[in-house]
């Protein structure tokens, strides 16, 4: 069973077994051993997306916690979303009839590795990903507000059939802002993730202005991780192998990382596994990933945030987008 609610980049689970892309509130998809799957919504909404698109039998239910619990009674379940998405009506009510099992890591990896058909769909978004790159790029200039350049963005993204399927800030600093109406300066890190009309979320974006000396070497780690993991994301390496790969050039040089710098990547924003410390999980060929180390000074004041896609592939890893690693 997966949970999936409309927050940005909690909905993927229920579209990857269902079809169906959740707007409203929340939903479940019962995947039996025996008999047909179904998608389960709370019937207080009787719109929670476009219900035509979903391909298995629909139900709406009062309290779907206590619908599940009738129908899965005496069951082992494994539930993906179980500690992050679940509603705790329901959790409590299937939790009093079943052996309730977490699932997440299990669920991530039955789906890490793409199709031939999903990596069609991870293409089609990092192209427009890219290209909204690229609008950010042309509408940027000091002075303009964060969201009158984001606004430009996301009409392209929308225009392309990304719907709300996108979760677009702006860096200051270290800290990551929503788009809002306060004035951009002369060195801007945007940080663009959406999921295109087959609804494979990816990241793809580059800093923008004059660096300062320190971002200037933070620079060089990046150039130096972006040729590394051409090497590194080869199947077989662990998900810890290609961290410290990435990391080594940012740590050599003094400087501590942030934001996660690496996860895997589909139709949930942040899958497992993630690019990390201790992280033994094996690569295998057609998983992908979005690497984005954070690169922070030791005193906290300045740092380097660009984001890419990753394909990991026979001959080593490729990074989708085909921009050049460079500051624009």
């Amino acid at each position: 069973m997966v949970a999936g609610s409309e927050y940005s980049g909690f909905e993927g689970a229920v579209t990857y077994l269902s079809g169906f892309v959740i707007v409203h509130r929340y939903a479940y998809v019962v995947v039996p051993l025996d008999g047909d799957p179904a998608i389960i919504f709370p019937s207080e909404a009787r719109y929670v997306g476009e219900h035509a698109t979903a391909q298995i039998e629909q139900v709406f239910a009062d309290h779907p916690g206590e619908w599940l619990a009738d129908r899965l009674r005496g069951r082992r379940v494994g539930v993906y979303g179980l500690d992050y998405v679940m509603t705790v009506r329901d959790n409590r009510a299937l939790a009093d009839a079943c052996k309730v099992v977490g699932w997440d890591e299990g669920f991530d990896l039955a789906r890490a590795v793409k199709s031939e058909e999903e990596l069609e769909s991870v293409r089609d978004s990092v192209r427009i990903n890219t290209e909204g790159f690229r609008v950010f790029l042309e509408h940027y200039e000091p002075g303009r507000t964060a969201a009158d350049v984001m606004a430009e963005c996301e009409r392209y993204f929308v225009g392309e059939g990304c719907g709300r399927l996108t979760m677009n800030m702006v860096l200051k600093g270290p800290e990551f802002l929503l788009a809002r109406d306060e004035p951009l300066g002369d060195f801007v890190l945007p940080s663009l993730e959406i999921a295109g009309p087959g609804g494979h979320w990816v990241e793809v974006s580059r800093a923008i202005g004059a660096p300062s000396p320190e971002v200037a070497r933070m620079l060089e780690a990046y150039e130096e991780y972006f040729e590394g993991a051409k090497t590194a994301f080869r199947p077989g390496a662990s998900a810890h192998d290609v961290h410290r790969a990435v990391a080594r050039g940012f740590t050599e040089r003094g400087h501590r990382l942030g934001h996660v710098t690496g996860h895997s990547i589909g139709m949930t924003m942040i899958e497992h596994p993630k690019i990390g410390e201790g992280v033994e999980t094996e690569l295998a060929e057609g998983m992908v990933f979005s690497m984005h180390p954070h690169a922070i000074t030791a005193d906290g004041t300045e740092c380097l945030y660009m984001q890419d896609t990753w394909l990991v592939t026979d001959d080593g890893g490729e990074p989708l987008a085909g921009l050049p690693m460079k500051i624009f």
